[in-house]
């Protein structure tokens, strides 16, 4: 087995197991999480196409199994279905166990995030990486104000953010460290937290909350 199949596999397991608890019931809610990974997911494996054909990033073959579709090993497509299953399965956790409160919020601040790192993303617009994720994260504010205000005014968002930044951490140090991706150093500001990026953890930020704003919004759809 690979090394980075099984990272995937250890994503999914206790998430894919306690979707059958008689208290969450989590897996009546899986059509929506499936809307949200086609959707979402789609979208950030058109970038991982295109960034790996350009270089800012490649695999280790000797930690995949070999298998790949459209230039990306399969187990990296698996990445954007086993991630995403487990951060909706925490946000869904943490909203049946922890009463939800409001926090303040004006919707007219929220811009100021998008503004920020639209104008971050064109100052290192010649850092694929930095470029593209400092939109992705910009996309998210311009659509949770357009469509979804109240997420960035749920304390079980933030709440579920900052939990799902503990696995990220873990997986991403193994991924990054053994290494089963390596990066361009010219891709990014080279700036790294251990082995890990500092431009990963705003990738992590904008797909964990592009996925439960879709998901929120297939939900809301639906009723």
């Amino acid at each position: 087995m690979s090394t980075y199949l099984l990272i995937n596999i250890l994503i999914i397991f206790f998430p894919l197991i306690l979707s059958f608890d008689k208290n969450l019931k989590f897996y009546k809610k899986v059509p929506y999480v499936l809307q949200s990974i086609a959707f979402i997911s789609t979208a950030y494996i058109v970038w991982d196409v295109i960034a790996t054909e350009r270089g800012d990033w490649a695999f280790s073959p000797e930690h995949l199994i070999g298998f790949y579709i459209l230039g990306l090993p399969l187990e990296e497509i698996l990445f954007f279905i086993t991630v995403p299953y487990a951060c909706i399965f925490i946000f869904e956790t943490v909203s049946f166990y922890v009463k939800e409160k409001k926090l303040n919020f004006n919707k007219k601040l929220s811009i100021i995030p998008a503004v920020i790192l639209i104008v971050l993303g064109i100052i290192f617009y010649d850092q694929n990486y930095t470029f593209t994720v400092s939109i992705f994260v910009a996309a998210f504010f311009i659509g949770a104000v357009l469509f979804n205000e109240q997420l960035l005014a749920s304390r079980n968002f933030w709440i579920t953010i900052l939990i799902s930044f503990l696995p990220f951490l873990i997986v991403n140090y193994f991924l990054t460290s053994i290494p089963v991706v390596t990066y361009n150093e010219t891709a990014f500001s080279g700036k790294r937290f251990i082995t890990i990026p500092y431009e990963d953890f705003l990738y992590s930020f904008s797909m964990i909350s592009l996925w439960i704003l879709f998901y929120e919004l297939a939900r809301e759809k639906k009723k």
